[in-house]
């Protein structure tokens, strides 16, 4: 790869590793729909500069702009609710764990949606993937420091996120921009988010604490902004299958932080199990 290119690529890791621990600086007094909602008015305005500053189209026909309310969504609501909600007792980095099974689950998306039938290897890589996640999860489970309900909340977000993809895939072979796409869904799901809050209760209140605040605009800048460009700008360069390793390398990241900074305890069969989802997920790489 380039020095460029390489550059991205550690943009993207160290982004999507360092995600994990800010999320959960967000949980505790505010609701999570209103910190979500805080961080994608945040995101979207940072990414519509950043496609106003790179000339980028950022007009899109108001025909197609369900598609984009379909991205708000799938892509920048609900599947982080779900998420912040499990994270309420799951580890950052299990987190982030669970997440990088997106791959794994895409490929069944796609046999469901659009009747792909996966390949054999694909099959092996969910096994795998699916097996590992199990793992690190089962002494969580059976210590009582997470619930399963947890787990399938995590599951379940990332299954949404998996939805949102299909709705981007979709939504790029009608010829939309993505950058302009992706700064018009973040402004929906921030709209979205603000009516769910609404319905459900919840004042649109704000922890003015250094960590609550300090992730919020790290979720919002590197997560969600730099990284995500870094990502888009990486698979133009080098490819889906090569851009894709980032899968197998940030949950990794996320683990060591939690190991350093929530005191994240590794038995054997976390061990066994991460070694399976990164198996897992370099057989999906590989076959992309």
């Amino acid at each position: 790869m380039k020095p460029f290119d390489v550059l991205l690529y550690g943009l993207v890791i160290f982004g999507w590793s360092t995600s994990w621990l800010p999320l959960k600086w967000q949980l505790g007094v505010v609701a999570p729909e209103v910190s979500l909602m805080w961080r994608f008015l945040l995101a979207s305005a940072l990414m519509f500069l950043v496609t106003a500053i790179s000339r980028q189209p950022l007009t899109i026909p108001w025909r197609q702009h369900w598609r984009l309310m379909g991205l708000g969504v799938f892509l920048f609501s609900c599947n982080f609710t779900l998420f912040y909600y499990g994270g309420l007792e799951a580890t950052s980095g299990l987190l982030a764990v669970v997440f990088s099974t997106a791959s794994l689950i895409n490929m069944f998306l796609m046999g469901v949606f659009f009747r792909q039938k996966p390949k054999a290897m694909m099959i092996i890589a969910g096994i795998f993937g699916f097996s590992g996640v199990g793992l690190m999860f089962a002494p969580e489970l059976s210590g009582g420091t997470t619930s399963f309900a947890s787990l399938l909340l995590c599951l379940s977000g990332t299954t949404v996120f998996c939805c949102g993809n299909l709705i981007s895939s979709r939504a790029q072979h009608a010829g939309l921009p993505v950058m302009a796409a992706n700064s018009w869904g973040m402004m929906y799901g921030a709209i979205f988010l603000a009516m769910l809050s609404l319905v459900r209760g919840h004042g649109f209140t704000v922890e003015w604490t250094a960590p609550y605040l300090g992730g919020m605009v790290w979720l919002a800048v590197v997560s969600s902004v730099l990284a995500f460009t870094a990502y888009l700008a990486l698979l133009g360069r080098i490819g889906p299958s090569r851009a894709g390793y980032a899968t197998v390398i940030f949950p990794v990241g996320a683990l060591l932080i939690s190991t350093f900074v929530e005191n994240y305890q590794w038995t054997g069969l976390a061990i066994l199990g991460l070694g399976f989802v990164v198996i897992g997920n370099v057989i999906m790489a590989r076959l992309r």
